[in-house]
């Protein structure tokens, strides 16, 4: 029994030591900067240019739909990284073939309704 809670422990330990660590870090950066607050460093920073203008603009969705599906393809790319090292495995073969087959129809069908959305036009 005293073997079984030893691994526990050991990972108590490390994740006190990592909560104590950024604690320290944060505690540090705290006491060791000055803060002289003035009132340019309390304006709104774009970018190195001053506000101009209201605080409130619209910004184009597009940059942000491009961007998300980035995201979903690098995930998927993790994804398949793992699945070609199994692929070879003996057992492993026909069953990840069709599961890696039912994941990228569902990227497929995801994608083919982003492009008939018009969502993948820069225009």
């Amino acid at each position: 029994m005293p073997d079984y809670f030893h691994g526990y422990s050991v990972v108590g330990l490390v994740a006190v030591v990592g909560v104590l660590f950024v604690a320290v870090a944060f505690a540090s950066g705290r006491l060791l900067r000055p803060v002289v607050p003035t009132r340019e460093k309390m304006l709104t920073y774009e970018c190195g240019v001053d506000p101009v203008g209201e605080h409130w603009a619209h910004t184009q969705v597009r940059y942000y739909v491009y961007a998300f599906l980035y995201v979903i393809f690098a995930v998927d790319s993790i994804f398949l990284f793992p699945w070609a090292t199994v692929f070879a495995a003996p057992g492993f073969g026909g069953t990840t073939l069709v599961e890696m087959f039912i994941f990228l129809g569902f990227l497929s069908v995801g994608l083919l309704y982003a492009w008939k959305k018009g969502v993948l036009e820069w225009t």
